[in-house]
């Protein structure tokens, strides 16, 4: 029987409201600065990540305009290339994609019924 996936939509909003949380009314050198939170931000990037890999195809179909590949492996690259990591590139990420992530997780969940 196939994973229910509303949970992980779930767990996905609750990361990004946590980053959110956590980084507002921050710049991007506050975020340079501060170890812990780089690492909670990174981290609620990685269960973002991991949950979109229990999305079925047919529910990501739903909101095409989500790059999903791209969200599925940063969790990846978090994992394993954190050594290589630009902090401007995490920083991006809060700010100019999880705002469209977000709409899209609010929109599956209204279509689809929230966990």
């Amino acid at each position: 029987m196939p994973r229910e996936f509303r949970p992980a939509l779930g767990d996905m909003l609750d990361a990004i409201t946590g980053i959110e949380c956590a980084t507002a009314g921050k710049t991007f050198e506050n975020y340079q600065g501060d170890w812990l939170l780089k690492h909670a931000v990174q981290r609620a990037i990685e269960i973002i990540s991991e949950a979109s890999r229990a999305l079925p195809e047919d529910v990501k179909a739903i909101r095409p305009e989500v790059p999903w590949p791209q969200v599925r492996t940063i969790g990846n690259v978090l994992r394993h290339e954190y050594h290589g990591l630009s902090d401007r590139i995490i920083w991006g990420v809060v700010i100019d994609e999880l705002p469209a992530l977000k709409v899209a997780i609010l929109a599956l969940n209204e279509k689809l019924g929230s966990p």
